[in-house]
């Protein structure tokens, strides 16, 4: 009994509670306990806004783009930086100054993409990919960020289109670990309504370490509604729980399904043109639904497709297309967009 309540006050003394530990066997168990449970529940990511980075793409494209560059959107961490630990780390400090919540999407998995627009110039090894989350890992310690975590990889599984380079469900276990460990949240990217079922999807996300992540992303870069997406994420809970995984929470991209039903037809993901912003960035934490997210940064091309420039460049009519609809374009004389 005195080893417990001794061990009891060295853990609260080292994660910083100022909790006074009563003797055990005393009629202050019950209460003390409550009080460090309700502690240990409280998080900043409840509480703080999620942070609004001025040198993301849009927030440095001018006035006419204002609408989405003073919305939250994610720093995307990939092969771009031949330094991801202090690309990470940058960040959650103008995050930290701001005092909040970062938010992150890791897209660096072997075979990334497929063979598509974002694929990598040169393939990485299941050990680099390995160096890279852990690099990241030590960017972000400590920072209580989000992060999203390898859009389209798990959905992408069995597609003819991959090579089937490194142990893909293994990568994004250890990835999903390593950067708990390092204080994220993470959300598994688990596809959107058009593409995979549930049923599909639960066992996969299982073998992808959903357990210990903070549960799963959908619609990513997708324009399905929200409605569609809300059923989609809610069977996918219930096929996890059928499997013995509890606790999944899930968000959803809005940033390019404002148009409804009347958006993109399934499979139109490339700069589609009847993509539309939709309902801004907010965490809501209302049961398993934590709220939505902008992941795919609004104005940034997905490839030269539909007029857009290579993968990740601010495509400026492509944005104005998603404020103002498929007939609007950039006047780079007038700097607006007209229609």
């Amino acid at each position: 009994m005195r080893r417990l309540s001794s061990l009891l006050g060295l853990l609260l003394v080292l994660t910083g509670l100022s909790v006074v530990v009563p003797p055990v066997g005393t009629a202050g168990d019950r209460t003390t306990t409550g009080t460090v449970a309700a502690q240990r529940a409280t998080d900043p990511r409840k509480s703080r806004g999620l942070f609004v980075d001025p040198f993301m793409k849009a927030a440095q494209a001018g006035p006419a783009f204002a609408a989405l560059g003073r919305r939250a959107q994610p720093l995307w961490i990939t092969d771009f930086y031949s330094s991801p630990g202090e690309a990470a780390r940058a960040y959650v400090r103008r995050a930290q100054q701001a005092r909040k919540t970062p938010l992150l999407v890791v897209y660096n998995i072997p075979d990334r993409d497929c063979g598509m627009y974002s694929s990598q110039d040169d393939q990485i090894t299941d050990g680099e990919y390995r160096s890279f989350v852990a690099k990241v890992a030590r960017g972000i310690q400590g920072s209580k960020p989000i992060v999203v975590l390898e859009p389209d990889a798990i959905p992408f599984i069995g597609n003819p289109a991959c090579t089937g380079r490194g142990d893909r469900l293994a990568l994004i276990n250890h990835a999903t670990r390593v950067l708990t460990q390092a204080g994220a949240w993470v959300y598994l990217d688990a596809g959107h309504s058009g593409w995979q079922t549930p049923a599909h999807m639960a066992p996969l996300l299982k073998r992808a370490g959903v357990a210990r992540a903070r549960g799963v992303a959908t619609n990513v870069a997708n324009s399905r509604t929200d409605a569609a997406e809300t059923t989609y994420a809610r069977a996918l809970v219930g096929q996890l729980r059928k499997i013995r995984v509890t606790g999944v929470k899930y968000v959803r991209d809005t940033s390019r399904n404002g148009a409804g039903a009347d958006g993109p037809a399934n499979g139109d993901v490339c700069n589609p043109l009847k993509a539309r912003v939709g309902a801004a960035p907010r965490l809501v934490f209302n049961g398993a639904y934590d709220g939505n997210l902008w992941v795919k940064l609004p104005g940034e091309s997905d490839g030269p497709c539909n007029g857009g420039p290579s993968s990740g460049e601010f495509f400026p009519t492509g944005a104005c297309r998603l404020l103002r609809g498929e007939s609007a374009y950039y006047d780079s004389g007038s700097r607006t967009c007209r229609s």
